[in-house]
């Protein structure tokens, strides 16, 4: 405004310091009231203070706050975008916790790993004998009374010369079947670990023990009445039920005998021990090596090699039988199957185990029922 030569800003309220130019200079004080914030070198203004001085006349911090400014608006909503990206990328796509690739691996939904790796050991006196309740076709089982309390089953792989390659399969067939398994007569799996000395899996405690054990003792035998030993059968039938017409892709068990029987403080029965299961799918081969315990397995697969749900159907009429007799049958499973000259029934009675009294009727019927179906 180099050309202005008069100014009237009077009541206005503006505020700073006026422009250092003629006009503004020799403005006469009526031309300057009423405005209280003014400040300047000019007769009813108050001085200005140095600092609003040099910032007013300064031409660099404007730009500087021009420059600076959006600048760090910018960064700021990338950080704040880049935070919410990672944010919604957790939520629809939580992080899977890999096992490590080493050969420790341990999973335990209710408890730390390490912790109870080490709980176990204690536990077992690093698996000594006095702790040792079983014995299966490729690992032992501990009982274990963890710090907390719980009582567990440990089932610990044994050692073989090849490096265990061939249990390390089983221990892995076990895991992969018994993940995805949910069933009330299906021995519940709590955890598993491999480890370079000891390569084992957790299980839920179960009082009784095997069906074997219970069969093998007088005392308890005599214990367990007609009505347990039907309930036991049932609860045998139901798990194969749901393995073989449940489950996706079918599972086939492939050593059902009365030693991976467990029964729980009701005589409930628990199938476990799924070393040997074998998935049935469609798209591969089923032809597998012969597996299972001696007297369980049926006679035709020695020699069809292949695997099918009639594997375990006929186990489960070999245990069974060895139910309702109080032992294993023996070389009498073919007398069974061959033709009667007499009732079915009066075969039955000649077949009860002797350590209990005779049936009432309507469990007799039932006895009879699974004798036919066995």
């Amino acid at each position: 405004m180099p050309g202005l030569e008069k100014v009237d800003i009077s009541h206005n309220e503006f505020e700073g310091p006026i422009p250092n130019t003629t006009a503004f200079q020799d403005a006469a004080k009526e031309a300057l009231q009423g405005n209280s914030g003014l400040c300047g070198n000019v007769e009813g203004l108050e001085p200005c203070n140095p600092a609003v001085v040099d910032r007013k006349n300064s031409p660099v911090e404007p730009r500087v706050f021009v420059i600076v400014f959006p600048l760090l608006g910018a960064v700021l909503l990338f950080s704040f975008f880049g935070i919410f990206c990672i944010f919604r990328r957790k939520k629809f796509h939580p992080t899977v916790e890999q096992a490590p690739k080493t050969t420790e691996v341990f999973s335990l939904s209710k408890y730390d790993g390490k912790i109870l790796y080490e709980d176990i050991i204690e536990a077992t006196g690093c698996f000594d004998e006095i702790y040792c309740i079983g014995r299966g076709g490729y690992g032992s089982v501990f009982k274990a009374k963890l710090r907390s309390g719980d009582t567990v089953a440990v089932k610990k792989l044994h050692q073989t010369a090849d490096n265990g390659q061939t249990d390390q399969k089983e221990f892995l067939n076990e895991i992969g079947a018994l993940t995805e398994i949910r069933h009330r007569n299906i021995v519940k799996l709590k955890g598993f670990c491999s480890h370079p000395q000891h390569a084992f899996l957790v299980y839920e405690y179960l009082d009784r023990g095997s069906l074997s054990t219970i069969l093998s003792n007088e005392e308890e035998a005599e214990g367990l009445d007609w009505n347990k030993r039907v309930n036991i059968v049932k609860g045998v039938a139901y798990a194969l039920s749901y393995m073989h017409h449940d489950c996706n892709p079918p599972i086939v068990h492939r050593d059902i005998s009365s030693n991976n029987i467990l029964l729980d403080s009701e005589y409930e029965a628990h199938v476990s021990d799924f070393g040997t299961a074998k998935l049935l799918k469609l798209d591969t081969s089923n032809w597998s090596a012969v597996v299972g315990t001696y007297g369980y397995v049926a006679p035709e697969l020695a020699y069809t090699m292949k695997v099918t749900e009639k594997c375990d159907v006929y186990s489960f009429g070999v245990v069974a039988i060895e139910v309702i007799k109080g032992r294993h049958p023996g070389d009498s499973i073919s007398s069974l199957l061959a033709p009667l000259d007499m009732e079915i029934s009066a075969v039955l009675r000649n077949l009860l185990d002797s350590r209990l009294p005779m049936p009432m009727p309507g469990v007799e019927d039932e006895l009879l029922t699974i004798f036919k179906l066995a």
